[in-house]
């Protein structure tokens, strides 16, 4: 689950796995028992998902422009399932899917995020901000693209 967070779809999930299971393998022995092994695991994953995309595609820097569009009401998408959420996050931009996903649904801070995907922290909230009103408004319009949700399992 956690690759298809931060891949456009199940190829590509299961391409990222690979890779960073190759990376773990490769590593095992540098991991020292500090923290959990579970954390770890996820970081490389993470990491092998963002390498792909700097690797692949160009990460555009966008306008630091501050949007007075209208607040995002959180609450809005808890009545639809996981897999459906999955799918449309699935949909988003490659770097509003990265942002989106590493800042609300991984913790990480618009500082690290930055860090991460050699961004300024006012382009990472600017694009965390372009996701969730492309989410929203795909989840008020039921979204017009049409979503296969079978390939997740339900």
């Amino acid at each position: 689950m956690l690759s298809l967070k931060y891949c456009s779809n199940q190829v590509e999930a299961e391409d990222n796995l690979h890779n960073a299971f190759i990376e773990i393998f490769t590593n095992i022995k540098n991991y020292k028992g500090k923290g959990s092994f579970e954390g770890w695991i996820k970081r490389i994953t993470i990491n092998k998902a963002i390498d792909s995309y700097k690797k692949n595609y160009q990460l555009i820097p966008i306008s630091e422009k501050h949007f007075n569009d209208e607040e995002i009401d959180e609450n809005d998408i808890v009545e639809y399932s996981a897999e459906y959420i999955l799918a449309l996050v699935q949909e988003l931009p490659n770097q509003y899917r990265l942002v989106f996903c590493l800042y609300e649904l991984d913790d990480f801070s618009h500082q690290e995020i930055a860090k991460l995907l050699s961004i300024s922290i006012g382009t990472s909230k600017s694009n965390l901000h372009r996701a969730k009103i492309i989410l929203k408004e795909k989840i008020k319009s039921n979204s017009t693209i049409p979503i296969n949700i079978s390939k997740y399992g339900k």
